[in-house]
């Protein structure tokens, strides 16, 4: 497998101000309009531009055609791909001065875009290095590299390889890589280093990070703004991760009457967090109501009645008497030092009311002592709430798998946060644009029950015109949160977009429908090719559980990324799920962007079976078009063609292996989103399906 390069351009500054995602989206719109017009021309640009998120809903086309007639008065002046992303980049300068906004960095779950101005914070960074000090140390590999210096670059530069990355996804949600699957030598080539990336990107969504705008040579050159926004990510999820019924049963206690359990149940962790500190702030006294981690805790004064009655035998009445905001938040953090708490934040940090910084800090406080009493009533309440494995996986998979997409809400729990019907038609206008009637849809927060049903209505509506089979399914039982029919809705959704992905690789389907039937004959057909006899019947068939089918499919579309030393026979459950672990590993390394867990493929369950298939089977036909657009990149400009011509022989593309059926190429691909709608529609000649935030 090669090291897919991206795009490149000759100017090192304006390569730096797109992500790979972002320019491999304007270079679609950029040859799309050059294959329909025979050149690109300073008057074809209004009506592309005036499309573009983040344009089009500042600037009309008259406005944009008055801009770039300033500096480029000629419209029928031909312009190349390099004046095309300046042009975009004024365009985007004016429209941020006409908001009359500045744009910094953003917060922990969504990272921001490359064209806009990036500061970095150093207190944030420094917290970073201390947890992958502290969590990474003893691992085999990294800790011939740590401790890391906070005062340097290292953390970048040691990140570029991706090893760190995927290893600090394993600290924080641990299984999630096997690390069978990473490439770990002191110096990796371009490919290694790349299916690194690739592997990490994929996880990351996996564990319900949101990276919709970050490509792997992103990573590789180490962008900082980019790296801690997807460090930070990782960091929180796993400081996170015990705030929820099921890992904290005695969370319960945070609510008085049992039918607020449904409402606990529901809570994003961060929400939980915060009810958790308000609890014990109203025990101890404190009149406020803390409603976030910035200006509500900048005068330490709600740390310390928090500290006082977590760890009252630490108690320092001087706290509450201090003046100075500084002096009362150092020693806060003396307090917590003697409860063995990581100092996460400095105390410039809480004065400034850094969120990410004070969020964390409250998250090892409750990891260390939660104050939460142990009544068994209440638990064994807890712990009795029905817990369908099967219903908790799907949801599981059905959730990351929106928040992959890039839709502007986040999922936290699928059925409480359906209800309303809005996510879900976030979801349908991104994998079929223009269904949605957005004047007959209510935005959250949503009083009048009547207006959730109107919602949902309408995405049953749309489900019907998708051919959805949705016999006896009503607006209301989304609104009433009915687990089975939800569950049944949104898999019909999610194997709608893999279909029509499927469907709209331009040199392979020729626009045709796709079948489950077409996805189990390609694979059948992609193994035999190899010469090996291993055939399934269904997505279904029991023979799947030992993992040697995926094995040999995912060998039969690149060969190199097998390692069959590796491999088990599957017969006992353990070997299963060895063979398992890293059959999901491999798949996203490879470029699949897939949610379902091992026990999935153990128990053959036929919805996550067809995903992994039909992703395998994306990723193989892909490189097809790939390929042929990189084609067109490379010829489209001089400076393209010598930035390409200029990579040394393991930057190179690497000659493709032979494949009887001719339908894989081994170029590994660069896309994150394999199973998303954002990295479609630079595989498709319909450019109105923008594939990045600078799409539509």
């Amino acid at each position: 497998m090669s090291g897919y390069v991206g795009v490149l351009v000759s100017d090192p500054w304006l390569q730096s101000q797109f992500t790979q995602v972002e320019l491999r989206g304007l270079k679609s719109k950029f040859l799309s309009l050059k294959r329909e017009s025979g050149q690109v021309a300073i008057g074809n640009l209004p009506a592309v531009m005036g499309k573009l998120k983040g344009l089009k809903e500042v600037l009309t086309e008259e406005e944009i055609s008055a801009i770039l007639g300033e500096s480029y008065p000629d419209t029928s002046q031909e312009i190349d791909f390099e004046t095309f992303l300046r042009a975009y980049l004024n365009l985007q300068a004016r429209t941020a001065g006409k908001l009359g906004v500045s744009k910094n960095s953003s917060a922990f779950l969504k990272t921001a875009t490359t064209t806009q101005v990036h500061t970095i914070s150093e207190s944030e960074k420094a917290s970073y290095v201390a947890h992958i000090n502290s969590y990474l140390r003893d691992d085999p590999f990294l800790k011939n590299y740590l401790p890391l210096d906070p005062d340097s670059n290292d953390l970048f530069n040691l990140a570029k390889d991706g090893v760190l990355l995927c290893k600090l996804i394993n600290v924080a949600v641990p299984g999630t890589i096997d690390d069978r699957a990473i490439n770990t030598k002191r110096v990796l080539n371009p490919w290694e280093r790349n299916e690194n990336h690739t592997l990490c990107l994929n996880s990351a969504k996996a564990i319900g990070c949101t990276v919709v705008n970050i490509g792997t040579q992103d990573l590789v050159e180490g962008r900082p703004h980019l790296l801690l926004g997807l460090i930070s990510q990782i960091i929180k999820i796993q400081l996170l991760a015990d705030l929820n019924l099921k890992k904290t049963p005695q969370l319960v206690e945070l609510v008085d009457d049992s039918k607020d359990v449904e409402e606990l149940m529901s809570l994003a962790p961060e929400k939980m967090l915060l009810k958790w500190m308000n609890f014990h702030l109203k025990k101890a006294g404190y009149k406020k109501t803390i409603t976030n981690f910035s200006s509500d805790v900048k005068d330490g004064e709600a740390y310390a009645y928090l500290l006082n009655v977590l760890a009252p035998e630490h108690c320092n009445p001087a706290t509450l008497d201090a003046k100075d905001p500084t002096e009362r938040a150092k020693m806060v953090l003396d307090h917590a030092e003697k409860m063995d708490c990581k100092k996460y934040l400095s105390p410039k940090d809480i004065v400034e009311g850094s969120p990410n910084l004070n969020l964390a800090f409250v998250a090892q406080i409750f990891h260390h002592r939660n104050g939460l009493s142990v009544d068994s009533k209440k638990i064994s309440f807890a712990e009795m709430m029905p817990d369908d494995v099967q219903v908790s996986r799907e949801e599981r998979a059905f959730r990351l798998w929106i928040n992959s997409l890039g839709v502007a809400s986040y999922v936290n729990d699928l059925f409480e946060d359906v209800r309303n019907g809005w996510v879900i038609l976030e979801v349908l206008d991104k994998i079929s644009s223009g269904s949605v009637n957005w004047k007959h849809a209510t935005k959250p927060p949503i009083k009048m029950p009547f207006r959730k049903v109107e919602n949902c209505n309408q995405v049953i509506r749309i489900g019907k015109q998708l051919k959805f089979s949705l016999v006896n399914i009503a607006g209301n039982d989304i609104v009433q949160g009915n687990k089975k029919l939800i569950l049944a809705y949104m898999w019909q959704l999610m194997r709608f977009n893999i279909l029509q992905l499927l469907k709209n690789l331009r040199y392979h389907s020729q626009g045709k429908e796709i079948t489950d039937a077409d996805i189990l004959n390609w694979a059948n057909r992609k193994v035999k090719s190899t010469g090996r006899t291993s055939q399934i019947q269904s997505f279904k068939d029991k023979s799947i559980s030992n993992g040697i089918f995926f094995l040999e499919l995912l060998s039969a579309v690149e060969p190199r990324v097998v390692n069959w030393n590796l491999i088990t026979k599957g017969e006992a459950d353990e070997q299963k799920r060895l063979n398992a672990t890293y059959i999901i590993s491999v798949a996203r390394k490879l470029g699949c962007s897939i949610f379902l867990l091992p026990e999935d493929i153990m128990e053959v369950n036929q919805k996550m079976i067809l995903t992994l298939i039909a992703s395998i089977m994306y990723w193989s036909l892909q490189q097809a078009s790939e390929d042929s657009d990189r084609s067109e990149l490379s010829t489209d400009d001089a400076s393209s063609q010598k930035a390409l011509s200029e990579l040394s022989a393991d930057d190179a593309i690497s000659q493709k292996s032979p494949s009887s059926d001719g339908e894989d190429g081994s170029v590994a691909a660069e896309s994150i989103s394999n199973l998303s709608i954002d990295d479609a529609a630079s595989d498709t000649s319909q450019v109105e399906n923008g594939n990045s935030s600078v799409g539509e």
